[in-house]
């Protein structure tokens, strides 16, 4: 069930606030808004180089796919497919239950799936589902999802030399007769024309994901924190390079991440046993990174909190989150301990095993109680009483998690935040910091954060739970 939506700040759509954002080409803006030519046909990120079109050559539209609805083709400049996605403070006031459904969409929840199922899923009628997104977002399930998955194979035919019928279906699409008919109809040309006209040096054999962000980013902050509860075997961390290993869906390979700062994007390497999966892939790590957060919106809210101090020496603070809510909630409850899961041949030194899974825990060393716990909580989601999935009710699973015992408050505050990105999660026994805190609402968590980060990164994580104080 969807919870209710939280209290975050929401502002009016203003046409004229848009012109000024495309006019200064501000990054703060992208992905929060799409600006179609009506000369051209063609829709542009905020941020595009193109040469600037008069104000009523203009239309603006809250999504990419209410663009390619309304009849606008991507542009190959600026490349609408690489744009961050709307942040929880976007311009456009977008419902919480349009919010999480967008975002299960994203991670190709209908590529396998009815939206019977998906609204079955989020606690609603399939109806209420398709008034929400047609109202918030322009358009219905099916159209967002097929404009997901044209715009993956777009950024696939552009950027890898993978052959056409492995991007159709890493795409989301169950046949390649299909995808080439949808991609001809929406774009006007088959995708080996689109190949065609790029460049072949700027196509790799490995899988290059580029995934943009809003400046600015707090890697170096990023890196330590996720650091702080590493998993040996699973992670490592190479300068400011992050690694590890990946299970989605019976799919096992190895990512590479790395800050782009002068492009404002992270530049991901993708072992190709992973391209089945690209799609979840993509959403898991926009959520582990915190790559949709509007961090300008985030510091000024918190430097008006009187944390500017704190914000001037970090800005761009990010809250880590989870590739797998499941597998974050089973790392933070077994302390990061490495060498339980599935051994896997990387030729990366240190990337040995693969995340452990609850059936691999009792009798491997791991404290009775402990391992108990874990059983009890993989029984908990394999029956539904707790699910991890982004838009989970932040309440409800938190007291899934204090029920099964072995858990304290301070343990369970730190898996919901991680497990289920919650901007606002706060645990502490300080009545005065919690008075406090309430100046920071709805984003005490990267507050936290703010708060710890000049005592290193090992106490990084204990505080966001409210460990320290």
């Amino acid at each position: 069930m969807v919870s209710a939506a939280p209290p975050f700040p929401a502002s009016p759509v203003h046409r004229e606030a848009y012109q000024l954002a495309v006019d200064a080409r501000d990054p703060r803006f992208d992905g929060v808004f799409f600006v179609a030519i009506t000369t051209t046909h063609v829709y542009c990120r905020p941020i595009c180089p193109s040469r600037l079109a008069y104000d009523r050559h203009r239309r603006f539209f809250d999504s990419a796919a209410a663009a390619e609805r309304a009849g606008f083709r991507p542009c190959l400049r600026c490349r609408p497919e690489l744009a961050p996605g709307a942040g929880r403070t976007a311009l456009s006031e977008v419902s919480r239950l349009a919010q999480v459904a967008t975002q299960r969409i994203a991670a190709g929840a209908l590529n396998d799936r009815t939206v019977t199922e998906l609204a079955a899923d989020l606690g609603v009628s399939e109806r209420h589902l398709r008034r929400a997104l047609e109202r918030e977002i322009g358009v219905s399930p099916l159209e967002l999802a097929q404009t997901h998955r044209l715009l993956l194979a777009k950024r696939l035919l552009v950027d890898s030399d993978l052959p056409v019928t492995r991007v159709a279906y890493a795409s989301g699409f169950r046949s390649l007769r299909r995808f080439n008919a949808s991609f001809r109809e929406q774009y006007g040309m088959p995708p080996s024309a689109l190949r065609r006209g790029v460049p072949s040096a700027r196509r790799t054999a490995a899988v290059q994901l580029t995934l943009a962000y809003r400046p600015p980013l707090a890697w170096s902050a990023l890196l330590d924190s996720l650091r702080a509860v590493a998993t040996p075997g699973v992670e490592v961390f190479e300068g400011l390079r992050y690694g590890r290993t990946v299970r989605i869906d019976g799919h096992t390979g190895v990512i590479f991440a790395e800050d782009v700062p002068a492009s404002h994007h992270i530049a991901v390497a993708v072992t190709p046993s992973l391209v089945p999966v690209l799609m979840p892939l993509i959403a898991g790590l926009r959520r582990l990174f915190d790559l949709d957060a509007e961090p300008a919106v985030v510091d000024a809210h918190l430097a008006e909190g009187g944390l500017a101090a704190e914000v001037a020496k970090t800005p761009g603070v990010r809250l880590p989150g989870a590739l797998d809510g499941l597998e974050v909630a089973l790392q933070l409850l077994l302390s990061g301990r490495g060498g339980l899961g599935d051994p896997i041949e990387t030729g990366v030194p240190g990337l040995t095993h693969l995340p452990p899974m609850a059936s691999q825990v009792t009798g491997t060393g791991v404290p009775q109680g402990r391992a108990e716990t874990v059983a009890k909580l993989a029984r908990a989601v394999e029956s539904g009483g707790l699910r991890f999935e982004p838009g989970s009710d932040v309440g409800e699973t938190q007291r899934g998690l204090l029920a099964l015992g072995g858990i304290g408050e301070r343990l369970a505050t730190l898996i919901v935040t991680r497990a289920l990105c919650w901007p606002d999660a706060f645990y502490t026994k300080d009545w005065a910091l919690l008075a406090r805190a309430e100046a920071w609402r709805p984003w005490r968590a990267y507050a936290a954060l703010h708060l710890v980060a000049p005592r290193g990164p090992a106490t990084l994580e204990r505080t966001r739970a409210g460990q320290v104080r």
